[in-house]
């Protein structure tokens, strides 16, 4: 990620960040499948340091056996960059 040139953040600002980056990660993967057809989903977004801020994602997705041939990795990596798309829209607005 670029560096924003960003304030240093609050801790309400770090976990509006980590929440925007998580909701936008759920609302993606939902976009794409059912919640039915999720048998597991977790989603962790921690934000270290302040110059630069490093946001990390991490997507735990099981799907119900009915999805054989669907590619969950795939979706999961979207996710991710969904959620890191998310995050820096956040942080730009902090400028």
């Amino acid at each position: 990620m670029e560096e924003l040139g960003i304030p240093d953040l609050t801790t309400e600002q770090i976990e509006t960040l980590c929440s925007t980056a998580e909701d936008a990660a759920r609302k993606y993967i939902l976009s794409k499948v059912t919640l039915k057809m999720v048998d597991n989903l977790n989603i962790s977004v921690e934000a270290d340091g302040t110059k630069p801020v490093n946001v990390t994602v991490e997507i735990d997705l099981v799907l119900s056996p009915k999805m054989k041939g669907f590619d969950a990795e795939t979706l999961v990596n979207e996710a991710v960059k969904e959620a890191l798309e998310a995050s820096e829209i956040y942080l730009r607005k902090l400028k």
